[in-house]
């Protein structure tokens, strides 16, 4: 990644739910969700340190959403402890927690607005899935004019083939720089150079 000098950061963190890591569900998802929750606590802890926002997106449904149509399973439900931020991450009182109807932290939401309150010009995105929410979130920051960075070591999906396609597919591609998959100690090397 490029030296970025004047760039605003902010983390999102996407769909870290406790329905994901319900031991009971038995997810796929689940053991490598697991593997995510340190670096992405060793990022927050860096970002609240430089006093860049963070923001912990959570799905935020109703078993009559449109969503659950397919093969899909309701989950992560409007008002229940399954749509809650699991207790491993490092979450505070001036994160904000953004309810999200849909795949992206963008759709229906005013985290645009907000992010652009804060002067944001860089979300870094992390969380599962890689190929949905995460990619998702990612796509829709450029769409709202801002950078955006997938970190590849702090987002996981169902498969690691999956989500390592996914990297496969974006580390290189025509946006760049404003579309950049790496790492996240890569990204905390660009931002504090």
């Amino acid at each position: 990644m490029d030296k970025t000098p004047n760039e605003h950061p902010a983390l999102l963190v996407v769909d870290m739910v406790k329905d994901i890591f319900d031991a009971e569900k038995s997810l796929p998802i689940t053991r490598h969700a697991e593997l995510i929750i340190a670096p992405i606590n060793d990022l927050i802890v860096s970002f609240r340190a430089h006093g860049w926002p963070v923001v912990f997106a959570t799905d935020a449904y109703h078993t009559t959403d449109f969503i659950f149509g397919g093969r899909l399973h309701p989950h992560s439900l409007v008002g229940t402890e399954g749509a809650e931020v699991i207790d491993a991450l490092d979450r505070q009182e001036g994160d904000l927690l953004l309810p999200k109807p849909r795949l992206s932290a963008f759709f229906q939401t005013e985290l645009a607005t907000w992010l652009h309150d804060r002067r944001v010009t860089l979300c870094a995105v992390a969380g599962v899935a890689t190929n949905f929410c995460v990619l998702s979130t990612c796509l829709d920051a450029l769409c709202h004019d801002f950078k955006a960075v997938l970190l590849s070591d702090c987002c996981a999906a169902t498969r690691r083939q999956l989500h390592d396609n996914v990297i496969a597919t974006y580390v290189r591609n025509p946006l760049q720089p404003l579309f950049e998959v790496v790492v996240s100690r890569e990204l905390m090397q660009a931002l504090e150079a």
